[in-house]
């Protein structure tokens, strides 16, 4: 019965990893990950003229990359500009190794 118990407990980190794990429920949000990762920063519309997407499709996925904490934006008016959100991105990696162990 305690094993049982334990499968069903709920932490911090079970939620922390459901919340990454949703915001890459997405092909394109994990291709917009890996083009981040690949540099240092982009703006919004770099990954508008990359991807065949609109530009409100593409801001509603880096909306939900960023409420994920998995990516940052920084206000260059009149854009955005996004990075990868390193302690979250290296916590991510963490916690979905320990998952698939």
């Amino acid at each position: 019965m305690k094993r049982n118990l334990e499968l069903i407990a709920y932490n911090e980190e079970t939620e922390t990893l459901a919340k990454f794990a949703k915001a890459l429920g997405h092909p394109t949000r994990i291709a917009i990950l890996k083009r981040l990762a690949n540099q240092c920063s982009c703006f919004t519309g770099d990954l508008v003229n990359e991807f065949p997407l609109a530009q409100s499709t593409i801001s509603q996925h880096l909306k939900e990359l960023k409420n994920a904490g998995l990516i940052q934006g920084e206000l260059k008016p009149p854009k955005i500009k996004y990075c990868i959100n390193q302690k979250n991105w290296e916590h991510a990696k963490t916690l979905f190794q320990q998952f698939f162990h």
